[in-house]
């Protein structure tokens, strides 16, 4: 018998998956839906080509990921590889936003944020222009191929292979100056690179939008096992009211139970909430790992609850612990301010505050020294000690500057020298450096003959720009 048992488990694991076909919905949730979907898609595809004033010289686009000139541009703010923290605060303050997020009504990235639902959404909405609606698609796929049937299903696979195109192309827009590319891509001058980029972007759009789709949420998405360890009992959820709901029967059915005094629910096991959801689960049976929590069940249940003359949100956003009230005759409460979102929020905030503090005092000159390994020192004829050093500087201003570099924390006598063109300054290495790039030359530090010297010295650099910004890196000085 456990052999069968096991044989019918693996069966069922491995079994065919159905094609899901969600129903058209209207109402709260899919106009919010809607509008997301409308607003995320204009600025993902018209970003790159908006446009930002800077200094003569520099990329106009508004945001760029210059890679070869290893900058990353957002309107004011510019970005160099050594600011790399940068991405990494943002990155910081992403996770958290979506840890509150989960805190406050559990999955709602993924029900109207997600790239992969807003994607799929247009997909369904394609769909339905070319094939129409749930049952008008189940009944055709069953029947046979006829010449309707190949050109509404042709139609629909063009769009959607048009839709990741345009998907690919705006993604590497990003990458380069948008309108220029664009004219290249279109006249098939543009790098291979561009061409291999939106070809990745294009089958994976179509791949995960018309086919795969809500297999992405349940199998291939880590979220909705992580987020299950960061929600609790009062996030906000899809649920199904159960007190109110059971037993569930049809309109006529419960109409007669409760005429004979007999408890009856307000669900009339319609199944309009199972056939609207893009993941095929019937949220009756309790919360499940399938549920993207959208609301478009929601939506689907009020309009059966209002052509029945009863009261709306039989499914609703609710929390375990009002679930469980309602079962006990209590009335809901709500907490959004509690330890675990207070705990996010002030999260959010130092990082954001760092980082904007960081930014706002920046430097705009860089100074990184690297010491000689081999030798890591030389002792002249006449005694004196020498260490030579490659040392980096940094111009993140859009105008040529001349950066002064000196030493400090050397006995007095010390020299500072450069094979490279330099004017000296009470002591100090002037040297040029063009607008937004990096210089590196070679420097000496020689201490006099006779000074006492620790086997390592500290040794700072210290590097001075025209307007009195100054910056400090500290580094070593061997000696015998």
């Amino acid at each position: 018998m456990s052999v069968d048992s096991g044989a019918d488990a693996g069966a069922s694991l491995y079994e065919d998956q159905k094609k899901i076909y969600p129903a058209t919905v209207s109402g709260t949730f899919r106009r919010l839906k809607w509008a997301i979907l409308v607003v995320g898609m204009a600025i993902y595809y018209l970003l790159p080509f908006l446009r930002w004033t800077r200094a003569p010289g520099q990329p106009d686009q508004a945001i760029l990921l210059d890679l070869p000139g290893r900058r990353f541009y957002f309107f004011f703010v510019e970005i160099w590889p050594q600011e790399v923290y940068y991405v990494t605060g943002l990155m910081i303050i992403a996770a958290f936003v979506l840890f509150l997020m989960n805190a406050l009504a559990g999955r709602i990235w993924c029900g109207y944020l997600c790239p992969q639902t807003v994607w799929t959404d247009l997909y369904f909405a394609v769909e339905r222009i070319f094939q129409g609606e749930r049952r008008e698609q189940m009944k055709r796929d069953r029947g046979p191929w006829t010449f309707d049937k190949i050109w509404r299903k042709a139609a629909t696979h063009l769009t959607w292979i048009v839709i990741a195109m345009l998907t690919g192309g705006a993604f590497v827009l990003y990458f380069a100056d948008a309108p220029t590319l664009l004219v290249e891509l279109f006249t098939l001058q543009a790098d291979m690179t561009a061409y291999v980029w939106v070809a990745i972007l294009t089958s994976t759009t179509y791949l995960l939008a018309g086919f795969t789709r809500e297999q992405v949420c349940l199998y291939m998405c880590p979220w909705p096992r992580i987020q299950a360890a960061l929600t609790d009992e009062w996030a906000l959820n899809v649920s199904y009211r159960v007190d109110r709901g059971e037993p569930r029967g049809s309109l006529k059915a419960n109409k007669k139970l409760r005429a004979a005094g007999e408890k009856a629910g307000d669900c009339v096991d319609c199944g309009q909430c199972v056939a609207a959801c893009p993941t095929g689960i019937d949220i009756r049976e309790g919360l499940q790992m399938g549920c993207i929590q959208c609301g478009l069940c929601i939506d689907a249940c009020d309009a059966v609850m209002r052509k029945t003359g009863q009261d709306i949100r039989l499914i609703g956003y609710d929390t375990d612990i009002n679930i469980e009230r309602r079962e006990r005759g209590e009335a809901p409460v709500f907490k959004f301010f509690r330890a675990r979102t207070m705990v996010y929020v002030v999260l959010i905030a130092v990082v954001a505050s760092v980082m904007a503090w960081r930014l706002g005092t920046r430097a705009t000159i860089g100074l990184n020294v690297l010491h000689d390994r081999n030798p890591q020192y030389v002792q002249n004829s006449d005694g004196s000690v020498r260490n030579g050093f490659t040392v980096r500087l940094l111009n993140k201003k859009a105008e040529r500057r001349e950066l002064a570099l000196a030493i400090a924390g050397m006995p007095a006598g010390t020299r500072l020298e450069t094979s490279s063109p330099a004017k000296t300054e009470g002591g100090a290495l002037l040297l040029p450096v063009d607008s937004d790039q990096t210089r590196e030359v070679r420097v000496l530090v020689t201490a006099p003959a006779g000074a006492a010297l620790p086997v390592s010295q500290d040794l700072t650099f210290v590097l001075r720009s025209p307007d009195g910004e100054i910056v400090n890196t500290r580094d070593f000085f061997k000696s015998p």
